[in-house]
């Protein structure tokens, strides 16, 4: 019986680790299992789709809609990594792979076949010392031209045009009766025959009138000069007065090439400088050139000065308009301190230069580097500012990694991330008025409020009118006890008032609108009134540098843009 109860216990223990071994680690493994798939769906949850607007990269919703600025349908937002820095952007491999996105590290030289050689970028233009124009010598109706369109050869002596002309009919008949009387009165035929060759009539054609004794009623005009006709500035049937032009030649034997050099480039040149040009219609021919004249003034907008190099073109192989290249000497500064990179890793918006950097050396992450350029040798930049021996740059895919910056709302070229420090804002002008001032110039808002609404039904003509009405209202205001402050916003104003007045172009009228309302609204928000008046704000009006104007309503609608962008713009202050 011990013996039976003993076996059964110990084949109860036997089920017992059997059971444990079979289900246990099955059971266990479930565990594991379900925690790594725990696991596995928490690591692929992604951040909240976010979206944003293309042309306002500062705009960012959760949700898909349009924007609040301009009305575009948002787009959405490349997901960012974790752990970038505020202006850092990361592309995967594939994109840097289609985008064919090249590094290299910036050291103190770069290899190049142009060492020492300062590269500009120039065109092909007219040598305006070549040019003439054929006049008509006598008052006349064209009645045939022979030259109809620009770019036709013209031969010395070849027939132009035909004019009739009245005067010339009369001095024949005088010259056909001086020469009845010559022998008796020989200085009265001198004087009519030197009148019709003062009007370049030839001698042969003052003896056939002479010797046939009969009148010609229209003259030919001959070319004075071999061409290119490059303006035709009459037509059949127009009446010329003396001297008026008919043609404007040019003889392209000898042509300019035209080239832009950068400011911080004048110490290396000079007149009479040897330079070569190129051209990509002539890829593998360089020709010889010498520089022949310096610009002494510089342009503001571009800083850069315009230097001229005169080319012999008799075969014709330059034409006006075609894009060259020069190449000269010019003394590089090779301090320490200065990087050279290739000119195809720096993007130069006009009013400065960037370029990208790789941030991470083992992961496609990138930020935008201003830097400051200095001379251009060959196909490589000069960085005197910006850059430190080292830094990993993008030379290939430059644009493209400044796409994906403006699409996920980071510093890029198209949205700079900073804001306009130069102005002074419009609240912390102040001005004085006197009571009386205000209470006219209160009238004067009402017919600007007019020529605004007119501006947001594009409607020129009302622009206009309301324009003059608001000139003249503000030209009787009485403003002599006034500031110079503010008689110098009320003097531009009406200045700018006159001129839109004057301008049936709407988009002439627009540009000038930009300078009224920065003259107008300093003196709204200094003036008090009875009904509140709103401060509004495009940001993309004015070259994208934004412009401000006036309204009774709270709800914008855009005078810069009328019903392409109607809802473009904000608030930016209420005039109690």
């Amino acid at each position: 019986m011990k013996k039976n109860i003993l076996y059964i216990g110990i084949a109860v223990v036997t089920g017992l680790l059997a059971g444990w071994l079979l289900f246990g680690n099955h059971n266990a493994e479930s565990n594991s299992s379900t925690a790594g798939s725990d696991t596995h769906d928490h690591s692929s949850e992604t951040a909240e789709q976010m979206w944003t607007c293309s042309m306002h990269p500062q705009i960012m919703t959760s949700a898909p809609g349009d924007c609040p600025i301009c009305g575009m349908e948002l787009i959405p937002v490349q997901s960012s990594a974790e752990g970038l820095a505020a202006n850092e952007i990361k592309m995967t491999k594939n994109a840097m792979a289609l985008a064919n996105i090249q590094t290299i590290k910036v050291g103190s030289s770069v290899a190049s076949d142009d060492e020492g050689m300062m590269s500009l970028s120039g065109k092909i233009a007219a040598n305006e010392e070549n040019n003439a124009v054929q006049s008509s010598y006598f008052d006349g109706r064209l009645e045939q031209l022979n030259i109809s369109y620009e770019g036709q050869q013209v031969s010395r002596g070849q027939l132009l045009a035909t004019i009739y002309a009245p005067q010339l009919v009369a001095a024949q008949q005088e010259l056909i009766t001086a020469a009845s009387l010559k022998e008796s009165q020989p200085g009265l035929y001198q004087a009519v025959k030197t009148k019709l060759k003062n009007w370049k009539l030839s001698e042969s054609q003052i003896n056939a009138v002479e010797s046939s004794g009969k009148v010609r009623d229209n003259f030919p005009v001959y070319a004075t000069v071999s061409g290119t006709v490059v303006q035709v500035m009459a037509a059949e049937g127009d009446y010329l007065k003396q001297g008026q032009p008919i043609l404007k030649l040019n003889n392209l034997n000898s042509v300019w090439a035209e080239f832009d050099a950068y400011e911080s480039q004048l110490a290396s040149l000079k007149v009479g400088q040897q330079l070569k040009v190129t051209t990509n219609a002539y890829a593998n021919k360089e020709f010889d050139a010498s520089v022949s004249f310096i610009d002494p003034v510089l342009n503001n907008a571009t800083r850069t000065i315009s230097l001229r190099a005169t080319l012999q073109n008799t075969e014709g192989i330059f034409k006006p308009g075609m894009f060259v290249t020069g190449k000269l000497k010019g003394e590089i500064n090779k301090n320490e301190e200065s990087l050279r990179v290739p000119a195809s890793a720096v993007m130069w918006t006009g009013e400065r230069s960037v370029v990208y950097i790789k941030t991470n050396p083992n992961e496609p992450v990138f930020e935008m580097r201003e830097v400051s350029i200095g001379n251009r040798s060959g196909e490589n930049y000069t960085i005197t500012a910006g850059l430190q021996k080292g830094d990993e740059i993008v030379t290939n895919g430059t644009f493209t990694v400044d796409a994906a910056a403006q699409l996920q709302g980071k510093n890029s070229m198209m949205n700079q991330g900073k804001q306009e420090v130069s102005e002074m804002p419009l609240s912390e002008m102040k001005m004085k008025f006197s009571e009386s001032f205000q209470k006219d110039f209160n009238e004067v808002l009402q017919s600007y409020l007019q020529m605004k609404d007119a501006f947001v039904k594009s409607d020129s003509e009302q622009v206009s009118a309301f324009a003059k009405a608001t000139s003249k209202y503000l030209k009787t205001i009485p403003r002599g006890s006034l500031g110079q402050m503010e008689q110098s916003h009320i003097k531009k104003s009406i200045e700018i008032l006159d001129a839109i007045a004057q301008n049936d172009k709407l988009e002439n009228q627009r540009d000038h609108y930009v300078t009224l309302n920065e003259n107008m609204v300093p003196i709204a928000m200094n003036v008090e009134g009875a009904t509140p008046i709103y401060v509004q704000k495009c940001p993309m009006a004015n070259n994208n540098k934004g412009a401000v104007w006036l309204s009774t309503e709270k709800d914008i609608k855009n005078p810069y843009y009328g019903d392409a962008m109607l809802t473009c713009g904000s608030v930016i202050e209420k005039i109690n």
